[in-house]
C-alpha cells in the first residue's frame, strides 16, 4: 500500500481496569512509532486524528465487562473513542486520501482503523469540524433518536432533561423547544443553570445539588406532571421523576451517570408508577439508529445555520490533556461538550 513513512506517535495508554472513580493516573502518555501505511490486503485507513470526544459511556469500558454491548478497553493499548480525523492513506474504496471522517479511533496522533464500516465521511465542512464529536456526531444522533424516536413528542408537552448542559442534554432541550414543548433541565452548578436558561432557551432550570427534596423541586416546575423525561442520571433523580410522570408518559434512558463509579449500584424504588401511570421507559443504543443519520443532518443543519440551535463546547488542548478531560466528566468539571483538540 502507498505510504510507509515512519513517524513518532503520541498515545494515551489505558493502564488497567478501574474500580470506583477513574483517575488521570489510570492512563499514561507514551510516544511510540507508527508506519503510515495500510498493510497489504487490509481494508482499512490510516488517519491523522484532529479531535477526540470524551463521553460518559467510556467509563464502562474502563471496567472488565462481560456480556456488554461494547468491549472493555485493552490494558496496555490506547484508549478508544469517537473522534474526527483526516484520511492519510486508504485501503478501502469508500475512502480516499484527504477525506475527513468521524467515528471510532484511537487516542493517539495517528491511527490505523480497520473497522471502516463505523466511519462516517464528513460531507458538510461549512460548520466547525469539532461539531462532529458532538452536535453532528454520536451525541447529536443520541439526542435525536432518544427524543424523536423513543419519546414520540407532541407540541405542548412537558419535558424534563437531567444532566441538561451536557453534550446530549443541551440538544434534547433545544429540540423540545423547537417543537413547542415546555422544557426544564437540571444541572450541577449555577453557571450551567444560567446556560440552560439564557443560551439554550430552556423555560426553567435548577441546580439539583441545592435541592434537598427532588420530588418537591419537580412538583414546583411540573405542577401537572411530566410527559417526557430524558434520563441521563439515574438514582434519586429517577425515583423522584417516576412519581411525577403523567399518564402515558415516556422515559428515554440514555445514561445513568450517577451510578457509573459506584461499586454497588443504587436501587430504584418507585417502579410501580410505570404500571399505575402506564408509563413507557425504554433504554436505547445510538448505534441502532445510525441509519437515520442522513435524516438527522437534513433536520439539524438548517437549524444550525439559521442560529436556531446553540452548542457549547469545552475544548481541552493537546493529547496530553485527554486523561484529565475524561476524568473531569464524572465530577461535572466540563461545561458543555467535552472534547480534546489533538491537531489543527
Amino acid at each position: 500500500m502507498a505510504g510507509g513513512k515512519q513517524v513518532k506517535n503520541k498515545q494515551i495508554i489505558f493502564k488497567d481496569y478501574v474500580g470506583g472513580f477513574p483517575k488521570e493516573s489510570d492512563m499514561v502518555l507514551k510516544t511510540g512509532t507508527m508506519k503510515l501505511e495500510v498493510p497489504q490486503g487490509v481494508k482499512g485507513v490510516v488517519v491523522k486524528n484532529l479531535y477526540l470526544s470524551c463521553d460518559p459511556y467510556m467509563r464502562a469500558r474502563m471496567s472488565k465487562l462481560v456480556g456488554s454491548y461494547i468491549e472493555s478497553f485493552t490494558p496496555g493499548s490506547p484508549v478508544v473513542g469517537n473522534g474526527v480525523a483526516k484520511v492519510l492513506y486508504s485501503g478501502d474504496p469508500n475512502f480516499k486520501e484527504g477525506d475527513l471522517v468521524w467515528g471510532m479511533t484511537g487516542w493517539e496522533e495517528y491511527s490505523l482503523i480497520t473497522a471502516t464500516e463505523f466511519l462516517f465521511k464528513i460531507q458538510h465542512t461549512d460548520v466547525p469540524l469539532s461539531y462532529y464529536t458532538g452536535l453532528l456526531g454520536m451525541p447529536g444522533m443520541t439526542a435525536y433518536a432518544g427524543f424523536y424516536v423513543i419519546c414520540s413528542p407532541k407540541k405542548g408537552e412537558s419535558v424534563f432533561v437531567s444532566a441538561a448542559s451536557g453534550a446530549v442534554g443541551q440538544l434534547v432541550g433545544q429540540f423540545a423547544k423547537l417543537l413547542g414543548c415546555y422544557v426544564v433541565g437540571s444541572a450541577g452548578t449555577k453557571e450551567k443553570v444560567d446556560l440552560l436558561k439564557n443560551k439554550f432557551g430552556f423555560d426553567e432550570a435548577f441546580n439539583y445539588k441545592e435541592e434537598k427534596d427532588l420530588d418537591a423541586a419537580l412538583k414546583r416546575y411540573f405542577p401537572d406532571g411530566i410527559d417526557i423525561y430524558f434520563e441521563n442520571v439515574g438514582g434519586e433523580m429517577l425515583d423522584a421523576v417516576l412519581v411525577n410522570m403523567r399518564l402515558r408518559g415516556r422515559i428515554a434512558v440514555c445514561g445513568l451517570i450517577s451510578q457509573y463509579n459506584l461499586e454497588k449500584h443504587e436501587g430504584v424504588h418507585n417502579l410501580f408508577c410505570l404500571i399505575t401511570k402506564c408509563v413507557r421507559m425504554e433504554g436505547f443504543l445510538v448505534s441502532d439508529y445510525y441509519h437515520l443519520y442522513p435524516k438527522f443532518l437534513e433536520m439539524v443543519l438548517p437549524d444550525i445555520k439559521e442560529g436556531k440551535i446553540s452548542y457549547v463546547e469545552d475544548v481541552a488542548e493537546g493529547l496530553e490533556s485527554a486523561p484529565a478531560a475524561l476524568v473531569g466528566l464524572f465530577s461535572g468539571r466540563n461545561v458543555g461538550k467535552q472534547l480534546v483538540a489533538v491537531a489543527n
